[in-house]
């Protein structure tokens, strides 16, 4: 039976990719575990690999394609004295796939089945070939159903949408294989006006009731509106790639979710710059394809983010994330840490921060930062994460808020160390300050937490000895 290989999840938050390239070509053998094409993501380069053997039979989505649905078929294997011409003309949903996934409106629908084998399949990035839908959800496309007298085709995202949206799947029509509803049918439907009577509230019309229907949620304007207010010629312009979607799409949802609030202190650095001085001083040197070097050369960031992993761990009811049904309590301090890559950013993890020397964190921070620039970064690497430190002190940004990055609770951001004048023992003295900003998610760490939380960090800052022992 033809293998159909899909485009895989590299990640539990992945929707869609860029083929980058083939390392197979039509007619080539494959064996489980060989890497047979690379998948750009918006963050990173990753290899795919065979998890079935095979015959390369046929190339369905081309090097070069962007934008291709997780769960897209992207090329189609046969085994040994397989019939080829089954798997170019399949049972229908492998012929479907034959345009690249780009341009291919059922790309989210090739997976078929329930929710739970969609997902097993994009993590694996194989599926056997689909014969005829056959799974069926309750709730709102199984009244659509019942009501019409024949099953309603639709895939498991196009139900949840709908379900989440209130679209009647019965008055939609599918534009995915076979007819079946897919994710831009449903979206498409939303988005038409409903008929007068359609927006009456249900509990209006249900004995009677008089119920205020909610307020419709603001809109930002389309592109045509904004487009009016310049003149033609006066813009160029440059489309959003997907890394640039994602940050957007990110940042709205942490504005829009999670109810932040800040908290700012003055931390003095002199003791941590003369301790860093210090230590690196003191740093051994080894041999290196460049002559010898320095084993660490510690920065302030690096001791911020030791910093900020103790203060974690001596307020342990700050390091947590908010789910609806439950507080997730982490034990261990995992920091990740903004990193300015071309066209965005990216957030690498420091795991298990308070276990870590100030010299592991230092040259482990060196590593992801420079694959993180190259975008070699595995999903493991930069997802997840108890908590966040930006720093923009290098650009001489004294003090700034951080939106803070869902499931993390909080993030720190990191203003300029710079000579101000400071009151010791009433006399006017000069020391190096340094402005940091929490942002907290309040669902999660009140005010008086949040308050514990950044003192915490300020001791260990003013007192770097004490991340030592």
């Amino acid at each position: 039976m033809p293998i159909n290989v899909t485009m895989p999840a590299l990640s539990p938050t992945m929707e869609e990719g860029n083929l980058a390239k083939w390392l197979v070509k039509e007619g080539d053998k494959v064996s489980s575990g060989d890497v047979i094409a690379e998948i750009e993501t918006d963050k990173a380069t990753m290899e795919v690999e065979a998890v079935d053997e095979g015959t390369v039979t046929k190339i369905l989505v081309p090097a070069g394609t962007e934008g291709v649905k997780v769960n897209a078929i992207i090329a189609i294997l046969t085994a040994d004295g397989e019939d080829a011409s089954a798997a170019e003309t399949g049972n229908g949903a492998a012929a479907s796939a034959s345009k690249p996934a780009a341009s291919s409106p059922a790309a989210d629908n090739v997976a078929v089945g329930s929710e739970a084998s969609a997902k097993d399949a994009s993590q694996r990035g194989y599926e056997r070939a689909p014969e005829t839908a056959t799974s069926s959800e309750g709730g709102q496309a199984g009244s659509a159903s019942a009501s019409k007298g024949t099953r309603v085709l639709a895939s498991p995202l196009a139900r949840r949408i709908a379900k989440e949206q209130g679209v009647d799947l019965g008055a939609v029509s599918g534009s995915g294989p076979h007819g079946r509803i897919i994710k831009l049918d449903v979206e498409r439907a939303a988005q038409s006006p409903k008929p007068a009577a359609e927006n009456k509230p249900q509990a209006q019309a249900i004995a009677g009731a008089s119920v205020a229907a909610p307020a419709p949620a603001a809109k930002a304007p389309n592109d045509d509106a904004t487009l009016k207010l310049f003149a033609e010629g006066s813009y160029e312009k440059i489309p959003h790639d997907g890394m640039r979607k994602t940050i957007a799409k990110r940042l709205v949802e942490s504005k829009q979710t999670v109810p932040h609030f800040y908290l700012s202190v003055d931390c003095e650095l002199d003791a941590l710059l003369a301790l860093r001085k210090q230590l690196n001083t003191a740093a051994p040197t080894i041999k290196g394809e460049a002559g010898e070097r320095p084993a660490y050369k510690l920065s302030v960031n690096d001791m911020v983010i030791k910093a900020m992993a103790c203060a974690l761990t001596a307020v342990p009811d700050a390091n947590v994330s908010w789910t609806d049904s439950a507080m997730l309590k982490h034990k261990h301090a995992d920091v990740g840490v903004a990193v300015s890559i071309d066209g965005g950013l990216i957030t690498p993890i420091i795991r298990r921060a308070e276990e870590k020397t100030l010299s592991a964190i230092s040259n482990e921070m060196k590593d992801l930062a420079k694959r993180a620039r190259s975008r070699k970064l595995k999903p493991e690497e930069y997802q997840g994460g108890t908590t966040a430190v930006s720093n923009l002190g290098m650009f001489g940004i004294k003090e700034f808020s951080a939106v803070i990055n869902p499931p993390h609770a909080t993030i720190l951001a990191v203003g300029a160390g710079e000579e101000r004048a400071v009151v010791k023992n009433g006399a006017i003295s000069v020391a190096n300050v340094m402005t940091v900003t929490l942002s907290t998610d309040h669902r999660a760490v009140d005010g008086a937490l949040g308050a514990e939380l950044i003192s915490a960090f300020k001791q260990f800052i003013e007192n770097p000895m004490s991340m030592l022992v």
